[in-house]
């Protein structure tokens, strides 16, 4: 089935007229619920058209194949009894749910099986999973399997986080494969499970893309090209935990403070699961902090499946992404170098106009 869509002819000359982008070497087929319609620009197609890499569209057919399994999973979580405690916590410490512990085996047994990777990074693992040699590719996945399972047992959108590699090493596969800094990512993406599931994806230099699951053909179809922050910032929305606001540092504290003056305030937008929140972002603009404070002076998130994927995703699209003061010391997120797979660090995402009153504001009150 999967070798169809692997062979297809991508020549642009076969698609109907569309509108073209810049940079674009593929034109898209305009997507439709008709059954009428003969052409489907699904996932696996748009990745040949895009890279030509067989290797690369096999790893992402089987992470397509995970994410499908786990919306799957958790839209029949109260049925099939998966909501609760598995009674176990991860390798940060979180309490694990029956679906964290679900979706991340489906993740590892796809990606392990596919042939295409060679070293694995999921947060509910304390360590790496080296895929034997016999089975073993040339990338390298980080991957959150559920983030946002805080969400699951009240049925808010949860997701899936990722980003991929090409591996460094010459011989066999070693930790220093992953622990690089984003600017090296491949892939990056992620899938929320709500309303509709649906896989943000970018290619270094190609843009973000959205495809939705299409359930009656199981396959992600291209739904929107090129996808950019609303331009100017768009919407002034401010998402963050302000329950950890008296643990912040002094320019968060202002600069928050600062987005609820005025007579047109800023909206207070948060649902504690990132990949709603910064799709909300992506989408819509305004900015998303989750910074450091006295209890988590080195942030609260990961770096290489939570900070750096989504950092990337939103500079592709045209956003910023910091670390805000960091170590001592302003920092553009994807330049951190990791020193271990489960390293935090604080995340300030969003529209450019946005970010920048939060750099702004760190300058102004001199804690550099």
């Amino acid at each position: 089935f999967f070798s169809h869509f692997f062979c297809v002819n991508m020549s642009s000359a076969e698609l109907p007229p569309a509108k073209r982008h810049k940079g674009d070497q593929h034109e898209l087929t305009a997507t439709s619920d008709s059954v009428s319609v003969s052409q489907f620009p699904t996932l696996a197609r748009y990745i040949m058209a895009r890279t030509g890499d067989s290797e690369l569209t096999i790893l992402l057919t089987a992470l397509a194949l995970a994410c499908k399994a786990t919306s799957r999973a958790c839209n029949k979580a109260g049925i099939a009894c998966l909501f609760g405690l598995a009674g176990d916590v991860n390798s940060t410490g979180d309490d694990q749910k029956k679906l964290d512990v679900l979706s991340n085996d489906i993740f590892i047994d796809a990606l392990t099986n596919c042939g295409a990777c060679a070293v694995l990074v999921s947060e509910e693992n304390e360590d790496p999973i080296f895929v034997p040699e016999s089975k073993a590719g040339r990338f390298v996945v980080a991957f959150d399997p559920l983030d946002g399972s805080s969400n699951i047992d009240c049925n808010v959108s949860t997701g899936t986080i990722f980003a991929v590699y090409e591996k460094v090493s010459t011989g066999p596969a070693t930790v220093g494969d992953i622990l690089r800094t984003g600017n090296d990512i491949v892939v990056a993406g992620y899938c929320m499970y709500g309303a509709a599931t649906e896989l943000v994806i970018t290619f270094k230099g190609h843009g973000v893309h959205r495809f939705t699951l299409d359930p009656s053909l199981g396959e992600f179809v291209h739904t929107q090209a090129h996808v950019k922050l609303p331009e100017g910032g768009g919407k002034k929305i401010y998402s963050c935990n302000e329950g950890n606001s008296a643990n912040w540092d002094k320019a968060i504290k202002a600069v928050v403070a600062s987005f609820k003056e005025g007579t047109k305030p800023y909206a207070a937008r948060y649902v504690g699961s990132m990949v709603s929140d910064v799709h909300r972002t992506l989408l819509y603009g305004g900015i998303y902090l989750y910074p450091a404070d006295n209890k988590s002076p080195l942030g609260k998130l990961r770096v290489l499946y939570e900070g750096f994927p989504m950092a990337f995703i939103i500079e592709q699209a045209g956003g910023s992404a910091s670390c805000g003061l960091f170590k001592g010391k302003l920092q553009r997120l994807l330049d951190i170098v990791p020193t271990s797979i489960h390293e935090k660090c604080p995340v300030i995402i969003g529209c450019n106009r946005d970010v920048d009153l939060v750099l702004a504001e760190y300058k102004a009150q001199g804690l550099l």
